[in-house]
C-alpha cells in the first residue's frame, strides 16, 4: 500500500471553486467539492457542487463527491433526499472500487446524522 500523506483541504471561496470546477481538471475538483463540502456558507451550492460531480467521468471526482454529500450531511444537518439518496444508492455499485467507498463512507454519515435508510 503506497504512504498516503495528509493535506489540509484549503479553504476557497465560492468563486475560487467554481473557476476550478469549470476548468475540470480532475486534481482541481477533487479539492474543490471537498472545500465546498467542508467550508462553504452556501450548503445548497455546495450540494449541487456534490451533485453535478456525482457522475463525473474520474474515478477520484466520483468519490469525492459523494463523500462530500456525507460532510454534509454531518456538518450541515440536511440533504435533498429526492436528489442524493439515489446518487449514493448509484455510488455503492459504480465499477470503481474507490467510489464504492467512499459512497459506503457517505451512506454511513447519512444515515447517522440525517436518519435515511438505504
Amino acid at each position: 500500500m503506497p504512504d498516503l500523506e495528509y493535506c489540509p483541504i484549503p479553504a476557497l471561496s465560492d468563486n475560487a471553486e467554481r473557476a476550478a470546477l469549470e476548468r475540470n481538471d480532475p486534481a482541481e475538483p477533487i479539492t474543490a467539492i471537498l472545500s465546498a463540502a467542508l467550508r462553504s456558507t452556501d450548503r445548497e451550492f455546495a450540494q449541487g457542487v456534490c451533485v453535478k460531480l456525482s457522475n463525473h467521468e474520474h474515478f477520484n471526482v466520483r468519490g469525492n463527491a459523494l463523500l462530500g454529500l456525507g460532510h454534509i450531511a454531518r456538518i450541515d444537518g440536511r440533504l435533498d433526499e429526492m436528489i442524493v439518496a439515489p446518487l449514493i444508492t448509484a455510488g455503492l455499485q459504480d465499477g470503481h472500487e474507490f467510489v464504492r467507498g467512499q459512497a459506503e463512507s457517505a451512506k454511513d454519515d447519512i444515515e447517522e446524522f440525517l436518519g435515511w435508510t438505504f
